[in-house]
């Protein structure tokens, strides 16, 4: 979660909303690492954990990432639960709630659903009020 907080930090300097991933092999390596990068790629589907989540298939070989943990700095949305759900991970571990948008239990529950053919153990809350501040302090300095 230190890397993942890291790449939130620096994504945050950028001008992007503060949020890092990483995604560990199953030996607990670090195959990939990123934070959001919509604002400079003008990409919508630019969120952290599908830009580590392509580099961690990239340096796999392969699109399955079975044993594979991912790491977020901030509960991932509807299209990246569904991208782990995809993708295989064996787990999806995050930091801060998001009660907006978040789709790994707390406004949806998009990862853990018995209607999928996948469904990753998550653990929440790794790290949450240093992940959380992150975030405010970026807010923070945008909004009057």
């Amino acid at each position: 979660m230190r890397l993942a907080l890291a790449r939130a930090v620096r994504a945050g300097e950028r001008g992007e909303v503060p949020v890092g991933a990483v995604v560990l092999g199953p030996g607990g390596e670090v195959l990939a690492a990123a934070g959001n990068d919509r604002e400079a790629s003008a990409d919508p589907t630019a969120h952290a954990e599908i830009l580590a989540l392509r580099e961690a298939a990239r340096v796999r070989g392969q699109w399955r990432l079975a044993g594979c943990t991912l790491v977020v700095t901030l509960e991932p949305c509807t299209m990246c639960a569904g991208a782990a759900v995809l993708a295989r991970v064996d787990r999806v571990v995050y930091g801060a709630v998001d009660e907006k948008a978040g789709a790994a239990g707390s406004l949806w529950d998009v990862v853990r659903d018995r209607r999928l053919n996948h469904r990753p153990e998550v653990i929440l809350g790794v790290l949450a009020g240093e992940c959380s501040a992150v975030l405010k302090d970026f807010f923070a300095d945008r909004r009057p």
